[in-house]
């Protein structure tokens, strides 16, 4: 038998978006697992791959929008927050939308790693969780340490996570598949690592 440790959280959803919504606007703030959390500031490199993958995208899908920055409800019963690098969705799917928008109709989420102690636990851990337990299609994480694409698809909205994960080392191709449909090479982003 597996016993599972059971963390508790920080404070309630409104709490978090009180103070959410009082930070200056340099301070991204994220609530996932009932943690509070601080974003890092991207670096140029980090905006850069969020660039090159906006382009890739309108190129292959223009009927689609890319949103950076966008706040999301994410996990079950959408107790947390998070705010992706980047979310695609169809045209215009925001617009009247508050701060913190339902995942509802969001075709894939983007994170970059950024190098900070925190990335190991949120990117890699909590918010692939997350997403999926939201029934987010697609998470793409573009991961600068290991050098990596992966995408994550077929959400698992019952234990969270995906069902289906997919990797490449950065210079290979990878498909993204489903609602995006759309094949990235890789290469470009062994320029934009440390």
């Amino acid at each position: 038998m597996t016993v599972m440790a059971e963390r508790t959280s920080q404070m309630s959803v409104e709490e978090f978006e009180t103070i959410a919504s009082s930070a200056p606007e340099t301070v991204t703030l994220e609530f996932i697992d009932g943690q509070i959390g601080v974003k890092k500031v991207a670096d140029g490199d980090h905006d850069t791959i969020v660039t090159w993958l906006a382009r890739r995208c309108m190129q292959a899908r223009p009927d689609l929008d890319l949103y950076q920055g966008r706040g999301l409800r994410v996990e079950s019963y959408r107790q947390g927050r998070a705010k992706p690098d980047a979310v695609i969705t169809p045209e215009a799917h925001f617009a009247g939308h508050g701060e913190w928008a339902d995942p509802e109709g969001a075709l894939m989420v983007v994170e970059v790693t950024s190098y900070d102690s925190d990335t190991d636990r949120r990117d890699r851990h909590e918010k692939p969780t997350a997403y999926g337990q939201a029934g987010i299609p697609l998470y793409l994480l573009i991961d600068r340490d290991s050098c990596t694409v992966t995408v994550h698809s077929n959400p698992d909205r019952q234990v969270g996570g995906y069902r289906d994960i997919h990797t490449a080392k950065f210079g290979e191709k990878i498909r993204i598949p489903g609602p995006m449909s759309i094949e990235l090479d890789t290469e470009i982003l062994k320029t934009y690592v440390r």
